[in-house]
């Protein structure tokens, strides 16, 4: 082991000595950066075994070290350095480690960690700005910082939000605009990436690039929903909207999925003026654990739930989600609006659950959560999750395959979403891929293997069989599904994952990371692709 710890120090310091860079004094146990800004590059082990694990916590890959930068400029340099290495060293950019296949490792390589990179420039964060060409406003934020830093700073500096979430708001700018971004809101907004006007990249070259609609969109789009395959986000130049103040939040249940896709399907065509929500999603969940456990966070011990309605009901069930946004000159109408819309629905009577809080704590609400499971030692624990986009004409198919085939009522081990959004909300141009079809689902297994339990059906390896099970039921039937958040093993995996669009990705790939340097963890180039490729 001893001269693998010695190629290791060799290594790196080739890669400091390509631009000169000074190494510290061994006792700091760490390597400085001089000349571009202060940045860090560290071969502390804590570091690096922090850069080797995610969220995932279903694979690690140890990279030589891990590069604290201060800002773009230091970015570049490192991956300057890299690129002209002789041996090419693989760099990834982390954001907060949520990544859940060992996308953002770099096995041998140099992680760059993007999560304290604003607070070395804290002084200079930017204000929201009004453009009147844009007709609203926005913010300029590093590619590192987390949504909800994101949401405090903007709401105190003006009142103002982002327009798209995610779920979760612990999640890197830049993490989930290489991705998508969805959540409820995404089908009358679109997913973060549809709400994004300018971006600076860091190429596989070592160059930062600006870029937007107008001024370099193929490296735009391309990064955009690109997996980090083209560049590193170090700026994102993300659109806002005034905040409201609250919500109504409402839950109801259904046993007839035709009819709850039916609801969610219009739910989502109600774009523009009249009557609306402002979030609609939903969920899968057993009969029996609903009876058990439906008194969740969602409701306080004064509203206590009766489910009597549901005594004849067994097996699967579905929940709708939706919201509906308020503040002080609409709180006179909300409950009229909210009673005009659930009017039109076909839940099970009496299932119809509400409450009210503010705004900021509906979007953190999966925080929350998050804080009950650490207290329980139930979150650093191993994530197979799956993601799936599924054609709105073959949902019902899927539900009959897979909610009441490979699952059957066994929903146990975490949340599994369901809800549509419209497509002509994303941009053709960016990376993303999704079924061709006008409405099409997100199909999320957030579930969690659950170390030591007497269930074996919450063990690691039952639901990776069960995602598995369920990804050839999909190929078996023709669903037509695509994966979000991809996870595929080999090129020709990839290559099928993006259809017709391959060859444009790959083309961009060339172009921009053509020694294939960049988030190699996802495993989508086994070489550098051929400029050539069209």
């Amino acid at each position: 082991m001893a001269w693998c710890l010695v190629f290791m120090v060799f290594l790196i310091y080739c890669l400091i000595s390509t631009v000169g860079l000074p190494v510290a004094p061994a006792d700091e146990a760490a390597m400085q950066l001089g000349g571009v800004g202060g940045g860090r590059l560290s071969v502390e082990p804590s570091d690096v075994m922090e850069a080797s694990l995610d969220f995932g916590r279903l694979t690690s890959a140890e990279p030589l070290a891990v590069f604290h930068p201060r800002g773009a400029g230091d970015v570049a340099a490192l991956v300057k350095a890299a690129y002209g290495s002789a041996s090419g060293i693989r760099v990834s950019a982390r954001g907060h480690g949520h990544s859940i296949s060992g996308q953002a490792q770099a096995a041998g390589g140099v992680v760059v960690d993007m999560s304290h990179g604003w607070r070395a420039e804290a002084a200079e964060r930017t204000l929201p700005v009004y453009s009147p060409a844009l007709g609203g406003h926005y913010i300029d934020v590093w590619g590192g910082e987390l949504w909800i830093d994101v949401l405090n700073w903007t709401l105190a500096h003006g009142g103002l939000a982002p327009r798209s979430w995610t779920d979760y708001l612990y999640l890197s700018v830049g993490g989930t605009l290489s991705n998508a971004g969805i959540s409820g809101q995404a089908f009358h907004h679109g997913p973060q990436i549809s709400n994004v006007y300018e971006l600076d990249v860091v190429t596989g070259k070592g160059e930062v690039v600006t870029c937007s609609e107008s001024n370099n969109p193929d490296l735009f789009f391309g990064a955009l929903g690109g997996l980090g395959q083209l560049g590193i986000i170090t700026r994102a130049r993300i659109a806002l909207e005034p905040a409201p103040h609250r919500v109504r939040w409402i839950r109801a249940l259904y046993s007839n999925f035709t009819e709850f896709t039916a609801d969610q399907e219009r739910l989502i065509s109600l774009q523009h003026g009249g009557r609306r929500f402002d979030y609609v999603e939903g969920f899968v969940v057993a009969a029996e654990g609903l009876i058990n456990n439906w008194r969740s966070s969602f409701f306080s011990p004064q509203n206590p739930v009766k489910l009597s309605s549901l005594k004849h009901h067994s097996g699967v069930l579905y929940c709708l989600e939706v919201t509906k946004n308020y503040d002080d000159s609409t709180a006179v109408t909300v409950d009229q609006d909210v009673e005009a819309l659930l009017g039109e629905l076909n839940f099970i009577p009496g299932t119809v659950f509400t409450t009210d809080l503010p705004y900021v704590d509906f979007l953190d609400r999966v925080h929350k959560a998050e804080l009950k499971l650490r207290g329980k030692g139930m979150w650093e624990v191993p994530h197979p999750w799956l993601n799936l986009f599924v054609p709105a004409s073959r949902i019902a198919d899927f539900d009959r395959g897979v909610f009441r085939g490979v699952l059957g009522s066994r929903t146990a081990g975490g949340p599994i979403l369901i809800y549509p959004m419209n497509r002509h909300k994303w941009d053709p141009r960016s990376s993303v891929v999704t079924p061709e079809e006008d409405v099409f689902y997100l199909v999320a297994f957030l579930r969690s293997a659950v170390p030591g339990s007497t269930d074996p059906a919450q063990s690691l390896e039952a639901l990776e069989r069960q995602n598995r099970e369920i990804l050839e039921f999909c190929d078996e039937a023709g669903i037509g599904a695509k994966q979000y958040l991809p996870n595929h093993k080999a090129q020709r995996e990839w290559e099928a994952h993006f259809g017709a669009r391959w060859a444009r990705f790959a083309r961009l790939k060339a172009e921009f990371d053509p020694r294939a340097m960049l988030a190699t963890g996802q495993g989508i180039f086994d070489s550098p692709p051929l400029l050539a490729e069209s």
